[in-house]
């Protein structure tokens, strides 16, 4: 049997690697005892990240605690595979960091359903991400293993995918080969392959003490979990691709790209994606550009040019000004071609052999545990979009249903910061309840108009998002003096948000910039951003609601029906038979009280593509 030592934290911890079926014997006895003295560490070596591609390989499955780890060749097969397969059976508890991906490839290649898996499991990353959110970047210590591993458990933690990156170099492999290619025998693979198992052996209990130190709910540990599960449950199902329209959409997007960036070119701009060139060829069209970069660039980003396109944030028309069409050129051209290379092309590189692709759903992905979707990033789609979203389809014989939580920021709102003529508003207003007419006419009076909606609205939305007075003007089409008003109405109407927003931040200054959620999840505030803690407060409460309306979902029959998150929104396939029933039973799982205030939702049928739900025909 192969062998390797290593130091961790001052101690030499052991990297066997069997290479019969008598040493296999060894790592089953091993795994017996391992598992009476608590969770053993799982880890997964692959050819990549795309885990439902076309000849996506496993290659070892590793298990260890503090001071051995063992892989396991699974590409070997035969005995290899058995040896595996019983530990993986039979363990008790394991520790997974990062687990929904492992619960996945587990599942998808070697059989081990993540029902069976998830609930056995402890995942560090969740953990960390409950203990602090933010990445490095953002002045925390990241959810990867190695900062973890690093920071709780010795400083110097080797980086195992930046020193494997080196030695596929030294193979003449790439990075996006180098998983796939390198030998499956090699050293410095299967040593890190084992010391990432025993960092997460040694991670958890640093994790578990410093939850506890900071008061942490267990429930809110579980309920994480959970969520990760659901989450990956809709992962592992994903949508049937259109793939005829799809290609069609791909080339109309590149076509799309071209012709604007022709019109752009007519006015000079030679590439759209120079600054440079757009800021000087619209200074020559007699636009006035004020805003400047932090290095001191004139500034021409989408904000920008969407004001001198006539253009709202959803690409809907103001009526203030005269559209500038170099502004508007540049932004259809580097849309069509975003969304060729963001979307189209993806859907057509991920698909699988069955006809699906299936989106990674990151149920973390924010400080406020705001969930994404990515590969690609779905949830950044506007709106008003029906093309991207056509593509991806229902199951045969199914229909589209979207259930969505009506108004549940402004719910939030009056909820968290106890707004009582908000609360009065949503509590007696039902389900068709229209805060932002009600709050217009609070100011103004029964004469209030849909230009006062618009603009109270905006108020309002400044107030959940910490948009400031020239962001709105901006995003509603008014000037800053009416922004300005109708912010100071807003207040007057509603002293109770400035004084919530008061008390969070003096609450966050005294545990050193930490604002807690309503579910005890922790929110580090940047100390120069304290005003965002309404945005925190806010945004992490409507996610956990979505969390909330997830297992409710689940509870009530509905798990096998659900296809993804998206803000505030589960979109389903459904039968196109018993569509109306499970409208109807999805609107329940939505529905909730929080602190007085009825959280409600609706949901809509569509035919068969998600797109039908925006508009498409199909």
């Amino acid at each position: 049997m192969l062998t390797y030592r290593h130091p961790v934290a001052g101690d030499m911890v052991n990297v066997h690697v069997p290479a019969t079926p008598e040493e296999l014997d060894a790592f089953v006895s091993w795994a017996q005892r391992a598992t009476e003295r608590g969770p053993i560490a799982l880890d997964t070596e692959t050819t990549g990240l795309d885990v439902f591609s076309d000849g996506y390989r496993l290659r070892t499955v590793q298990f260890g605690d503090a001071h051995d780890a063992w892989v396991i060749h699974w590409e070997r097969g035969g005995h290899f595979r058995r040896a595996a397969l019983e530990v993986l059976t039979k363990a008790r508890r394991f520790l997974i960091h990062n687990a929904a991906f492992d619960w996945l490839v587990l599942d998808r290649h070697a059989g081990i359903p993540l029902e069976e898996l998830a609930p056995r499991t402890r995942d560090t990353k969740v953990m960390a991400a409950l203990v602090d959110p933010r990445q490095p970047q953002e002045g925390g210590i990241g959810t990867g293993l190695k900062p973890l591993s690093a920071y709780y458990v010795d400083r110097t933690a080797p980086d195992t995918q930046g020193d494997l990156t080196a030695v596929f170099r030294g193979l003449g492999l790439t990075k996006a080969t180098g998983w796939a290619g390198i030998p499956l025998g090699h050293p410095t693979f299967n040593l890190y392959a084992g010391l990432d198992c025993i960092f997460t052996a040694r991670l958890e209990p640093c994790l578990s003490a410093e939850l506890t130190r900071l008061e942490v709910r267990d429930r809110l540990v579980d309920y994480e979990h959970e969520i990760a599960r659901i989450c990956a449950h809709m992962q592992r199902k994903g949508l049937v691709l259109d793939e005829e329209f799809t290609r069609e959409l791909d080339s109309a997007l590149s076509e799309d790209a071209r012709e604007n960036a022709d019109v752009a070119a007519r006015y000079g701009v030679e590439s759209v994606n120079s600054n440079k060139q757009i800021a000087e060829a619209l200074t020559a069209m007699g636009e006035t550009l004020t805003e400047r970069t932090a290095g001191g660039a004139v500034k021409v980003d989408k904000a920008v040019l969407l004001a001198l396109a006539d253009m709202d944030l959803q690409w809907k028309r103001l009526g203030i000004r005269m559209p500038n069409p170099l502004a508007e050129a540049v932004l259809r051209s580097k849309r069509a071609g975003k969304w060729r290379s963001a979307y189209a092309e993806t859907f057509l590189d991920t698909v699988d052999s069955t006809g699906r692709v299936h989106c990674g759903i990151n149920p973390l992905a924010a400080r406020t545990g705001r969930m994404s979707v990515n590969r690609p990033a779905l949830q950044t789609l506007p709106s008003s979009d029906q093309m991207i979203r056509r593509c991806l389809l229902a199951d045969e014989g199914h229909v589209m249903v979207s259930t969505d939580f009506q108004a549940v920021e402004m719910r939030v709102l009056a909820a968290l910061a106890d707004v009582r003529r908000m609360k009065e508003g949503f509590q007696s207003g039902g389900a068709e309840f229209d805060i932002h007419m009600f709050t217009a006419q609070l100011i103004k009076g029964l004469e209030a108009t849909e230009k006062d909606r618009k603009l109270f609205k905006g108020a309002g939305f400044g107030k959940v998002y910490g948009g400031g007075i020239s962001t709105l003007a901006r995003q509603t089409g008014a000037s800053e003096d009416e922004i300005r008003r109708a912010v100071n109405a807003y207040d007057r109407a509603f002293p109770e948000i400035r004084r919530a927003s008061a008390r969070w931040q003096r609450e966050a200054r005294a545990t050193g910039m930490v604002t807690v959620s309503a579910t005890g999840r922790r929110m580090p505030l940047d100390r120069d951003r304290a005003y965002a803690v309404v945005n925190y407060q806010c945004q992490s409460a409507a996610r956990d609601l979505l969390g909330q309306a997830l297992l409710n979902a689940e509870s009530a029959g509905l798990l096998d029906a659900m296809r993804l998150p998206i803000h505030d929104e589960i979109l389903a396939s459904v039968p196109a038979g018993e569509a109306e029933e499970f409208a109807r039973e999805f609107e329940k799982a939505m529905t909730f009280d929080l602190f007085g205030v009825p959280i409600v939702s609706k949901a809509d049928v569509g035919s068969r593509s998600w797109g039908s739900l925006y508009g498409a025909d199909y």
